[in-house]
């Protein structure tokens, strides 16, 4: 093994076990350093401490000629940083030479949001005198009561739910637990799910997550996109459809009933306000609206 790779192979497990950073997000990092340490070894360096300014502006320049995103790129620059500053501070290399490196700004795509008809076409438009559209349905009713991030939602197990308290108990990311209240009707069709449907879908795989495929497995990510993209292509919705759309709609639509700014990021797990911020953008027309009909200056007045 090249000590290049050993760095960064010590440097994931740190990561992982020091940082508690996801699955998913380890998952990408070691994709990332696979890629940048192959780069370095193809210019001749054997470890972390050879690489130069100039080879990552190279490695930079050779990510945006394959056309990768803006998005993905900023994330391979993340894993870049993470181990050089991970091995300076350790003492294992003598400078960091990313500190001298801007990420690449990202244009905030302000997300698509449905709206409660829409959201409601697409319940309805599911069958619910099948087993599995009965799983269906409790799914969706999560995903939009919650506003849970698709990890979070197959990760949900029995001891999630506290039904006395109309709450379950998701873990975000960074391993970071939070509690968020659970409508009457979502868990309504969770309980459905649970007590008529999972025992259908039992095998001796099955774990503890509560949302099974039919033959006893786990729902994977790939899943649950599948079930979202199979009903909203029932309903005419004017943009791709995703399970993430939920969770932007539960954000918007208590924003738009006059929950505060606080409370959402509290319930969508965010560690950081701006980035909760971002919904008081998706509708403007709405919020000129709540202006002009609730601030006593709003409307020019009549003047003698």
């Amino acid at each position: 093994m090249q000590q290049i790779e050993k760095e960064c192979r010590d440097f994931l497990r740190y990561a992982k076990l020091e940082r508690g950073l996801s699955q998913n997000t380890i998952d990408s990092y070691t994709h990332d350093l696979n890629i940048y340490s192959k780069f370095a070894m193809d210019y001749g360096c054997s470890c972390i401490g050879e690489i130069t300014y100039e080879h990552i502006t190279d490695f930079l320049i050779q990510l945006t000629e394959l056309s990768l995103s803006e998005a993905t790129r900023n994330r391979y620059l993340a894993a870049v940083r993470g181990i050089h500053s991970y091995l300076f501070a350790d003492n294992k290399i003598s400078s960091d030479v990313t500190e001298l490196i801007e990420l690449p700004r990202i244009n905030r795509k302000i997300p698509d949001v449905m709206s409660v008809e829409t959201i409601d076409s697409i319940i309805n438009s599911i069958d619910i005198s099948t087993p599995a559209g009965i799983r269906d349905r409790a799914i969706i009713e999560v995903l939009y009561a919650c506003g849970l991030r698709v990890s979070e939602l197959i990760n949900l197990t029995a001891a999630s739910i506290l039904y006395e308290e109309d709450i379950i108990r998701v873990t975000g990311k960074g391993n970071k637990e939070r509690i968020i209240p659970i409508g009457q009707e979502a868990l309504l069709w969770l309980d459905k799910y649970i007590l008529g449907v999972r025992p259908l879908f039992y095998s001796s795989k099955t774990s503890t997550e509560i949302f099974l495929n039919q033959r006893g497995g786990k729902l994977s990510r790939m899943a649950i996109w599948n079930i979202i993209n199979k009903y909203s292509k029932m309903v005419d919705v004017p943009f791709q459809v995703h399970p993430h759309s939920f969770r932007h709609s539960f954000a918007t639509h208590l924003l738009e009933g006059g929950a505060d700014l606080r409370v959402i990021q509290e319930l969508l797990g965010h560690s950081c306000i701006n980035t909760t911020q971002i919904y008081t953008h998706i509708d403007m027309s709405y919020l000129k609206e709540v202006h002009r009909s609730f601030h006593p200056r709003a409307i020019r007045q009549q003047h003698l």
